[in-house]
């Protein structure tokens, strides 16, 4: 049996203000996440100058917004372990935990994919 609710075009269209509101609380409430934006915001134009076809330049740029999306995974993650409560817990501490080790992660993919780039670019 299918889920009640909206069907359609008017799905998608509300998917996208959802959407927005998620990008506009990650932004307000954030740090780490307008962080990576104004990194990306840097880079993001940088890679049209740094790849030397579109197959490279796509690579870039889709690492930086990978960094973006797991960052509003990680905050979502936080937002729900802080709403269930203060308390210490194991498994509050683990998931914390594990989304930042993702952050971690997609930084690394940031860093390597930028790398090689650049040394295919500069050095060979």
């Amino acid at each position: 049996m299918p889920k009640p609710g909206h069907r359609g075009l008017k799905r998608i269209w509300l998917s996208f203000g959802y959407a927005r509101r998620g990008l506009k609380a990650a932004w307000i409430h954030e740090a780490a996440f307008r962080e990576q934006a104004l990194i990306c915001a840097v880079l993001i134009p940088a890679a049209f100058w740094l790849g030397r076809d579109p197959v490279e330049q796509g690579l870039l740029i889709a690492a930086c917004l990978l960094t973006l999306v797991i960052e509003a995974v990680n905050s979502a993650i936080e937002t729900i372990v802080d709403r269930i409560g203060p308390e210490m817990h194991e498994l509050s501490g683990r998931a914390k935990d594990l989304g930042s080790a993702a952050g971690l992660l997609g930084l690394m993919i940031l860093a390597v994919v930028w790398g090689f780039v650049a040394w295919g670019r500069f050095l060979t």
